[in-house]
């Protein structure tokens, strides 16, 4: 039995296709366009390469411009903001996509004697361990013990991903000696977290802090493939918006466990959309403006605010 593609092969193999796509163009242009220079031809077609990124980046604003929630008067921002929030998530995927992912090694450090609890990395849809090289070097710098990992098969169910987790958690408090673990989770890694506490409740976990989770469900998740995409699906209207997978997964919690929840989003998410999907009731909920959703978790703002709840959690209690 063959084993399942990881989202690192994955990238590997689109980072070979676009090089040759980009040589192809390149000799096309000196054959068929005059130039002269192989260097030059290389340039138009890197230059072809990042313009489909790019589009494909502007696409996702578009679509979600379609089902976007009203953006509250405080978190409205002008043309040149929105400009540089485009910039900065195109740089995040291209630099997520073409380089810490694809040389992402899921890691395990721990720091003896730091009185905070340890911190579980969970990713999102589509990425891996590699997601977190801009936290993991806050954490470093905090001294904060923490692992993470990648949740495949890639396509899987997400409720596939929870022994993953239990695992991953179980090992962290053992090697840091600490009772329970600080979730950090992205995107569907977020639903990840809260199937575990679903099954295995919450006697190891100190806190979950999600980051742009589509608690609710996105309409994009209609574009994408495998059963995990199709629980996070959103319709665009009717009675049902939800997926039952996600209906299931909210009358399943108490009030107890949404409080141990923070979810940290933003108004001009370009893959959660509407973006309101990520308020979770009964649990705390933060909101920033100005930031895409793959540049969240390396966002300045961001990752400021998350350390700083972070840091709120400290307390030798949690050290045995």
């Amino acid at each position: 039995m063959k084993a399942a593609l990881s989202t690192r092969a994955l990238l590997r193999s689109l980072l070979l296709v676009q090089a040759a796509a980009a040589g192809a163009i390149g000799l096309a242009a000196m054959r068929y366009g005059g130039l002269a220079s192989p260097w030059l031809a290389l340039g138009c077609g890197l230059a072809a390469v990042l313009l489909v990124r790019l589009l494909i980046t502007a696409n996702n604003f578009v679509m979600t411009a379609r089902f976007a929630s009203p953006t509250p008067a405080p978190f409205r921002i002008g043309p040149g903001a929105m400009l540089r929030l485009f910039a900065e998530e195109f740089m995040a995927s291209m630099l997520q996509s073409s380089w810490f992912m694809v040389h992402a090694v899921a890691r395990q450090r721990i720091y003896p004697g730091s009185t905070a609890p340890p911190v579980l990395l969970l990713h999102g849809y589509g990425c891996n361990s590699g997601y977190w090289a801009h936290l993991a070097r806050h954490l470093d710098a905090a001294r904060i013990s923490h692992a993470s990992l990648d949740l495949e098969p890639l396509l899987a169910g997400i409720d596939d991903f929870v022994p993953l987790v239990r695992r991953a958690a179980d090992a962290l408090c053992e090697a840091s000696g600490a009772q329970r673990v600080i979730i950090v989770a992205h995107s569907m890694g977020g639903l990840v977290a809260r199937a575990y506490l679903r099954a295995h409740g919450s006697a190891r976990v100190a806190h979950v802090f999600t980051i742009g989770t589509p608690h609710h469900g996105t309409v994009l998740a209609g574009k994408g493939v495998g059963v995990n995409a199709s629980q996070m699906q959103r319709q665009a209207g009717g009675e049902a918006l939800e997926s039952a997978w996600l209906r299931a997964l909210g009358a399943s919690e108490s009030a107890a466990t949404r409080a141990l929840i923070t979810s940290l989003y933003t108004h001009h998410d370009n893959i959660v959309a509407p973006q309101t999907s990520s308020v979770l009731e009964g649990a705390r909920n933060i909101a920033f403006g100005g930031v895409g959703h793959v540049a969240l978790c390396r966002n300045g703002r961001v990752l400021a605010r998350l350390m700083d709840e972070i840091a709120k959690l400290s307390t030798p209690a949690d050290i045995l």
